[in-house]
C-alpha cells in the first residue's frame, strides 16, 4: 500500500506543477490581447470559481483563466463585510512603501515614535498646509510623519521645480515647512526625487492631496484631524 500510495503522489504532484505552469500561460497570454509585454507578479485564485486574482505592480485585476472576461474593481466578500481587493492592494502598497531609501522621504520624526504615516504632498495644497499644522501634535503623540512629493501640476511644472529645491535643501524640514508657509527657497539643485516619487504616488493610487497612507498600506481618504488619524492606528 505504501509503494502504491507514493506512485500515486508521484503522479499527482508533477500534474499540479503542470496545471500550475498552464494556468499562469493562459493568463499571460489572455492578458497579452490588450496588455502587451505585461508583467504579472503573481495569480492567486479568488473565492470565486473561475476568477483569478493578477498582481500587475500594486495594481488588481480579475479575469477568467481563458481570458474571457477581464475587470478591474472591488471584489467584496458581503458575508465578512470584507474588501477583497483593498486588503490585496494594501500589501502591495506596504511592500512598496517599505522599500523606500529613509534619505528621499522628508520625515518629521516623534521622540517616541509609536507610528508612522507616509504623506504625498503638495507645497500648494491648502489641506497639505492643514495638516502640516498638525505634525506637532503628531510627533507629540508618537507618529512620524514621512513626506514624499506630489505636485499636482506634474513633474515639469513651477510646483515641482520649487519641491525639488526643498528636497535640496540642506535643512530641509525648514525649507519644506517654509515652502508651505509659501516663502521663498533658495534655489539648489540636486538628484531630487520629485519625479520618482510623483510615479510612484500615481502607482499607488493618489489623485489628490493630502494622500496618507499607514505603514501597513491601508490609505487614509485626505485630510484627517490627528485624532482621527490616532483612532486609525488602532490607538
Amino acid at each position: 500500500m505504501k509503494v502504491k500510495l507514493f506512485l500515486l503522489l508521484g503522479l499527482i504532484f508533477p500534474l499540479a506543477v503542470s496545471a500550475e505552469g498552464s494556468l499562469e500561460e493562459d493568463i499571460a497570454n489572455g492578458l497579452s490581447r490588450f496588455i502587451p509585454d505585461v508583467e504579472i507578479d503573481s495569480i492567486q485564485k479568488t473565492p470565486v470559481e473561475g476568477l483569478y486574482q493578477v498582481m500587475i505592480g500594486p495594481d488588481v485585476i480579475y479575469m477568467t483563466r481563458d481570458g474571457a472576461y477581464v475587470f478591474k474593481g472591488d471584489l467584496l466578500d458581503i458575508k465578512n463585510r470584507k474588501n477583497i481587493t483593498e486588503d490585496v492592494r494594501a500589501s502591495a502598497r506596504e511592500k512598496l512603501l517599505a522599500d523606500l531609501d529613509k534619505n528621499d522621504y522628508i520625515e518629521f520624526a516623534a521622540k517616541d515614535p509609536q507610528d508612522a504615516i507616509y504623506v504625498f504632498t503638495d507645497i500648494d495644497c491648502g489641506y497639505c498646509r492643514k495638516l502640516h499644522k498638525d505634525v506637532p501634535e503628531l510627533n507629540a503623540r508618537g507618529v512620524s510623519v514621512r513626506y514624499l512629493a506630489f505636485p499636482r501640476a506634474g513633474i515639469h511644472s513651477a510646483t515641482a521645480r520649487e519641491m525639488g529645491y526643498v528636497w535640496c535643501a540642506k535643512d530641509r524640514q525648514s525649507a519644506l515647512t517654509a515652502a508651505k508657509n509659501n516663502e521663498a527657497i533658495e534655489p539648489k539643485e540636486c538628484n531630487a526625487p520629485i519625479a520618482e516619487q510623483y510615479e510612484l504616488g500615481q502607482r499607488l493610487g493618489v489623485r489628490g492631496t493630502p494622500a496618507i497612507y499607514l505603514e501597513n498600506g491601508k490609505s487614509l481618504p485626505g485630510y484627517m484631524p490627528p485624532d482621527k488619524i490616532i483612532s486609525l492606528l488602532g490607538r
